[in-house]
């Protein structure tokens, strides 16, 4: 992981118009069905956040960046599915992946509009329900009464940890605020959280029958 984060952070910090373009593009893309379940959005956002305390990146505009992409990605992913309906729902690349359309509509029926809000914390199907919300025929008002609260803690929930994290390692480590080694700290803490949570899914997964596994066919 640090071998794909560390290139990215550095890159950042000297292109700051690509960093918020990167950190819109993750949101973006988590909210993509299948794409957002390998997309590693969470981490990038995670890692680019240490950039704020040095200066690099500036917080309102990280926070706008993560917002902005978040729903464009969900409210792209509803209209799709309002607009085909549970048609989508059966059609290619979806029908390759019965467990997680089961498990989505099964987790909206049960909540209803507040697995919009729900979902947006819940990963995989963070990627997943906002076009099976459109499928059901959830109204888009409801929906973005919902889906746009959820996004605003969302934001701050991911970039807030880093951002605390960096300052505290700058204030208490002595680490001075464009430090090379307290941003590699901070890549090797965010590699290794994702690591170890993406451990605990994959176990997860495979104990739950793969929920995101394609079906095979026979």
């Amino acid at each position: 992981m640090t071998s794909f984060i560390d290139p990215l952070v550095s890159f950042v910090s000297d292109h700051a118009w690509l960093g918020y373009l990167t950190l819109f593009l993750a949101a973006l893309l988590e909210a993509v069905p299948i794409v957002g379940s390998v997309i590693p959005g969470s981490t990038i956002i995670l890692a680019l956040s240490a950039l704020v305390p040095g200066g690099d990146l500036r917080l309102e505009w990280v926070l706008a960046a993560a917002v902005a992409g978040a729903v464009l990605g969900d409210g792209t992913a509803f209209w799709v599915g309002h607009r085909s309906q549970r048609e989508i729902l059966n059609r290619w690349p979806m029908a390759n992946y019965p467990g997680v359309i089961a498990r989505s509509e099964a987790f909206f029926n049960r909540w209803g509009a507040l697995a919009v809000f729900f979902a947006r914390f819940v990963p995989p199907i963070r990627a997943f329900v906002p076009l099976t919300a459109g499928a059901l025929g959830m109204p888009p008002m409801r929906f973005y009464a919902v889906n746009i609260p959820a996004i605003l803690l969302w934001a701050p929930a991911h970039v807030l940890p880093g951002v605390l994290a960096v300052s505290a390692l700058h204030e208490y480590g002595g680490f001075p605020h464009h430090s090379g080694i307290a941003r590699h700290y901070w890549i090797l803490a965010v590699a290794g959280v994702a690591l170890i949570v993406g451990l605990v899914l994959w176990i997860r997964r495979r104990q739950g029958g793969g929920m995101i596994e394609p079906a095979r066919k026979s």
